[in-house]
């Protein structure tokens, strides 16, 4: 019989400045070493809108304004030899100034246009929702 595992609550946030957005290089699992938005688990008593702002300053020392949910993505943490599995709210936000400082879990922290997003690896639905937001649509441009 499969066994039933806890799924966790947790956010990210992209932020957009001009023609690129925020990611974080990520130190630890989920997806250690892949280009993320920064995010993690929400704490008791939290909105999402809340975890979303404090994992935003505590990885890159920014904040933004104007967040909107994007979308929801059920993650399966046995990908990444996790115990749990994930419910991850992806928000989108503008940067409000300053620059980003990688603290917490973050190894960097820094904004990239879409060309030099094609030359990291990404999590997930990373490029996805950097398209949306940046107003491209979502396509697999051949690269050279």
């Amino acid at each position: 019989m499969d066994e039933v595992r806890k799924v966790i609550p947790a956010v990210s946030v992209a932020v957009v400045r001009g023609d690129a957005v925020l990611l974080v290089k990520r130190a630890r699992q989920p997806s250690q070493g892949l280009y993320a938005f920064p995010g993690g688990k929400v704490e008791a008593g939290e909105t999402l809108e809340q975890a979303a702002r404090r994992e935003l300053l505590e990885e890159t020392q920014l904040q933004a304004e104007n967040y909107r949910r994007l979308r929801e993505i059920l993650l399966d943490g046995t990908l990444d030899g996790h115990p749990v599995d994930y419910q991850l709210t992806v928000f989108g936000a503008v940067h409000a100034g300053g620059e980003a400082v990688a603290s917490d879990d973050a190894e960097t922290a820094a904004f990239y246009t879409l060309v030099e997003m094609a030359d990291l690896p990404l999590a997930g639905s990373v490029l996805a929702v950097a398209e949306e937001l940046l107003g491209r649509p979502s396509q697999n441009p051949e690269r050279p």
